[in-house]
C-alpha cells in the first residue's frame, strides 16, 4: 500500500461501499468483504477469518440499537438462533485453523457459500412486509437451533455471523421479515464475538496469521456501520429488484472465481 495507513484507509472506503449494496439486497456486507480481503488486502490465512468476524463486531450495534429503539429484540427466536449458532462458530474456528489452514480447499468453502447465495439473490424477489405471510411449514425448536448450530459452524470456517444463511430459510418457511431481522442480527453480533475469541485463544497455540487483523478489522467494521446506513436510507428510493439482481449476479461471478480457484 502507499504507507502506514492506507491499508485500513482503502479498507474503510471498501466496506462503506459494499455494505451501502449489500444491506438493500437483504445481505451483510461481510459475505462479500471476505473475497475483498482476500484479493485486494491480502489479508493471509486464517486471519482473514476472525477479521471478517470482527467486522460484524464493530458494523452491527448501530442497527441493533435500531431495532431495540423500534421494539424489535428478536425474543425467543434470536435465543433459539444464539443457542444454535455459539457452538457452531467454535466448532467452524477450530475447524478452520486445524483442518483447513490452506487457501486451496479454503476457496472452496468460499465458493460453496458464494454460490448458493448468489442464486437465491438471483432466483427470488425480496419479500413485501405489506403482503399476507404464505403458508409454508414450521421448524420445530430442536430441529432450528440445529440448523443454527451448522450455520456456526460454516460461519466460524468463513468468517461471518451466519445471519445472511439464516434469514432467507427462516422467511421462506412463513416466519414474517420483521421477525427474522433482528433475530438473525443479534445472532450474528453474539456469534461474531464468540469467533473472534476463540481464535484469539487458538493463537496461543499456533504460530502464524490466526489472530484478526484488528486494524484492518475495526476499520471494515466502521465503514460497515456507515455503509449499512446508507444503505437502508437508498432501500426506499431504489428497486429492490433490480438491487438484489445486480448483488446476486456479483456473488455468483465471485463465488465461480473461488470455485476455479480451489479446484485449478
Amino acid at each position: 500500500m502507499g504507507g502506514p495507513g492506507w491499508k485500513e484507509l482503502i479498507a474503510l472506503a471498501a466496506a462503506y461501499a459494499i455494505a451501502a449494496i449489500a444491506t438493500p439486497a437483504g445481505i451483510s456486507g461481510a459475505v462479500l468483504l471476505l473475497p475483498f480481503q482476500v484479493s485486494v488486502l491480502g489479508t493471509p490465512s486464517p486471519a482473514v477469518t476472525p477479521t471478517n468476524l470482527l467486522y460484524n463486531v464493530v458494523a452491527t450495534p448501530g442497527a441493533l440499537f435500531r431495532y431495540w429503539h423500534q421494539g424489535q429484540t428478536g425474543g425467543r427466536l434470536a435465543c433459539q438462533l444464539t443457542a444454535g449458532t455459539l457452538p457452531g462458530v467454535i466448532a467452524g474456528s477450530v475447524i478452520r485453523v486445524e483442518l483447513l489452514p490452506g487457501p486451496r480447499v479454503y476457496a472452496l468453502v468460499v465458493a460453496a457459500v458464494l454460490l448458493p447465495l448468489g442464486t437465491w439473490l438471483t432466483a427470488t424477489r425480496p419479500p413485501r412486509p405489506a403482503q399476507p405471510q404464505r403458508p409454508s411449514w414450521h421448524i420445530p425448536g430442536p430441529a432450528l437451533t440445529a440448523l443454527a448450530c451448522a450455520v456456526g459452524c460454516v460461519g466460524g470456517i468463513y468468517g461471518i455471523g451466519g445471519g445472511s444463511i439464516l434469514a432467507p430459510v427462516l422467511i421462506a418457511a412463513g416466519r414474517p421479515p420483521a421477525e427474522v431481522a433482528p433475530a438473525a442480527l443479534a445472532s450474528t453480533f453474539t456469534t461474531s464475538i464468540a469467533g473472534v475469541t476463540t481464535f484469539t485463544v487458538l493463537a496461543l497455540q499456533h504460530h502464524g496469521a490466526v489472530t484478526p487483523d484488528w486494524p484492518t478489522g475495526i476499520a471494515l467494521g466502521i465503514g460497515g456501520l456507515a455503509g449499512a446506513y446508507t444503505g437502508a436510507r437508498l432501500q426506499a428510493r431504489l428497486p429492490d429488484l433490480l438491487i438484489r439482481r445486480i448483488v446476486g449476479i456479483l456473488v455468483l461471478t465471485i463465488g465461480g472465481r473461488y470455485l476455479w480457484s480451489g479446484m485449478a
